[in-house]
Order: structure tokens, then sequence, then C-alpha cells
């Protein structure tokens, strides 16, 4: 029989978000329903969980009211707790998340003119530490069930107002898996939610809407291309070993010349890959750097998305100058591959690329920083030093 998921919801009962249709039908064994009704009860749990999008089983009304107070009394579908919305003046929006266990995450809705894509998260913290980003900066706790990832997308559709699912008219169109974490880290969780959030009968969006960012996880990429054959982005941000060990650091494991093998032998389903690319002021942003990198990428159907970086407290990077970094895309470019600029969304609620980290971290720093003594004022020099 399958396992279930973990608990999510706040009271504690095992949630059925991110459980597929043979973990419904075990749920419903639970409950008693009988064996010859299970696959059918199942199949109506699975559209009113992600295609319509309920939030109690009191809306089910297919299920028999018995069915549903059983359910009731032992399942949950209800959404994490919205401990902080945010909007930005570009209309970003970012949630912070709180589960069951009181651990926390943000996601973030960034809505385009045709389109809109929610950057998704994986895990509680990150254990990268890539220098240039603000989740870097935070312990890994836990890795997140494929409910948890799933409820991202249900909070996101319920802000939204799109239910049921799919539809024609939706502003939430793409996932793209480059919240906190490092997905390929977490891949059993991750694979099982996109699995679920790709199937027709439920949230309907198609594998070619998902795009899967890795820090370079080489064992994983390939499997995952396999699998679930989504779109891959690369987070590359140097052409140098030396320098990708610093700022990247699980470099110092997979090397760029593995990761870019990798690369290639992923399955590409006629979509290139996208190399992310942050530009950081005299660190990686020189023409001989955009030279190196039209290098490395010989062989590779491939796109790289320049990011201006995006300050966050306390971080010892400035961003490139709009002409440096105009003049970087110029020569990749040149050698055929697509360098598109990428538009900063959300910098205002900390919600851009590299931003996140949980509002709950930032708010706990301040509440400590005011708490602190005052700093004793320092020794006035001796006069024959003040010159």
């Amino acid at each position: 029989m399958p396992e279930l998921r973990k608990p999510l919801a706040a009271d504690g009962l095992p949630s059925l978000i991110g459980t597929d249709r043979a973990g419904l039908e075990a749920a419903l064994a639970e409950i008693g329903e009988p064996e010859a009704k299970r696959p059918m009860r199942a199949r109506q749990l699975f559209h009113w969980i992600y295609c319509r999008g309920a939030a109690s089983f009191e809306q089910m009304t297919t299920l028999s009211k018995e069915t549903r107070a059983r359910l009731a009394e032992r399942f949950s579908v209800a959404r994490p707790e919205i401990v902080v919305e945010q909007q930005s003046t570009d209309g970003t929006r970012k949630w912070l998340l709180r589960f069951f266990d009181g651990q926390e995450v943000e996601c973030v809705f960034i809505p385009q003119d045709d389109r809109g894509a929610l950057c998704v998260s994986t895990q509680v913290g990150c254990t990268l530490t890539c220098k240039f980003c603000h989740t870097g900066t935070m312990p890994l706790v836990r890795n997140l069930t494929p409910g948890e990832i799933l409820s991202q997308l249900l909070v996101a559709r319920d802000a939204l107002g799109e239910w049921p699912s799919p539809r024609d008219d939706r502003l939430f169109t793409n996932i793209v898996v480059m919240g906190m974490g490092e997905p390929l880290f977490n891949y059993d969780g991750i694979a099982a939610a996109m699995k679920l959030a790709s199937d027709g009968d439920g949230i309907g969006l198609s594998k070619h809407k998902i795009t899967l960012s890795t820090s370079g996880v080489v064992p994983r990429i390939v499997q995952w291309g396999e699998e679930l054959g989504t779109g891959l982005a690369i987070s590359l941000h140097a052409v140098r070993d030396e320098l990708r060990d610093e700022l990247v650091p699980v470099n110092r494991k997979w090397k760029i010349a593995q990761l870019l093998d990798a690369c290639r032998a992923y399955p590409h389903r006629n979509k290139p890959i996208t190399f992310e690319y942050v530009m950081l002021a005299g660190v990686n942003d020189s023409d001989a750097d955009a030279r190196e990198l039209v290098r490395l990428l010989e062989g590779i159907p491939a796109k790289v998305n320049l990011i201006p970086f995006n300050a966050w407290p306390g971080a010892e990077f400035t961003c490139s100058s709009n002409n440096r970094i105009h003049a970087f895309a110029r020569i990749v470019e040149a050698a055929g591959y697509q360098s598109p600029v990428r538009v900063p969304r959300g910098r205002d609620i900390l919600a851009a690329c590299g931003q996140l980290k949980t509002a709950s971290e930032r708010i706990r720093a301040r509440r400590e920083a005011a708490a602190a003594p005052p700093a004793a004022a320092p020794t006035p020099a001796p006069a024959a030093a003040l010159h």
C-alpha cells in the first residue's frame, strides 16, 4: 500500500495534497471505503484537489456526506498558513508560507503580458552557500514534501482565482523551480510534485511550461531529463573553475567540464538549455569571460540569461553596469546564442532572483539587532596620534 505523505495542515492531520491516485486509494481504504469503489472515489478526490482546487472535503459535492465526513476526520486538504503576502509595484507577488511544523518558505508569482510564472521552493533553507544568493545565507533545515511543493501552486491558484484547472484564460501558465533550495538535492520530492503538476487530469501544466534550475548536481541532471523531460536551467555564473568554486561551491565536487558534459547528454526535446549568469561587477563580466562562455557552450543547444545582480543586505557584490552587461551580451549573441538581459522583478519586496530569504528570518534579525545592547564607545586615541 503506498505510503501517505507527511502532515501538512496546521491541524496536524495527514494532508492529501501531494498524493497520487494510488495514495488516494490507500487513504480511502483507511476510512473503510469498499474496495470496488476506491478507484472511482480516488479519481473524484484527485479531480477535486488538483483540478477544482477544493480546500475542504465539504466542497467535494460528488462524494457522499458520509464519505466526506470520514475523510475530514482522518485527513486534510488545507493550505499552509500564509504568514505574509506582498505585492510589488511591478505586479510581482510573494507569499511567505508556514507549514505544519512551523517551518517557512517563500514563493513568488511573476506576471507578464501573456503569461505568468510561479517560482517554487523545494527546501527550507539551502546547503549551497552561493556567494551572491541571499537564500544561501540560511542553513538547510529540511527538504519539502511533494505536498508542500504542490501547495505553493495551490496557494497561487487560490490568490489568482484560477480554478478550475486547466483553463485557457489563466495568468499562471509556467513553473520555474528556482526558489529556495537546490531541487536536485530533493529529487524524489520535486519529481513527485512535478509529475502531479503536469497531470492532464489535474493542475494540467505542460512539461514544456516547467523549468527546473540546478546549480549543477551532475549525477541527477540526465536522470531528470529522462524521467521528467522538463526545461532545464543551469546556474553557471562563472567560466573558470577557480572562480566558480568560490561563487557556486557545489563546483568543488562537480567541475564545469562535468556539468557541461551532462548538459550535452540531456534529452533536449527541441528546447535549448538556459544558462543563468549573474552579472557581478569586476568579477565575471569581462569580454574575456564572454568569449570563454561561448567556447564552453559549443555543441549545446543553449540560451544565456544575463541576470543583473540583485542587491540584498550584507551582499559583497555590486551589479555590472548596463553598458558592461550589454557589451557581454553582444559577444554571446554574435556567436549565435540568444542572450537576453533579465528585467529584475519584485526587487522592492526582495522577490527578485537571488533575494529570497524567509521574512521571518529578516524580522528575527531586526528584533535581535534592536534588543542588542549598544556597542561601547571606542576608546579615544592618544593626542599624539590625532593628526
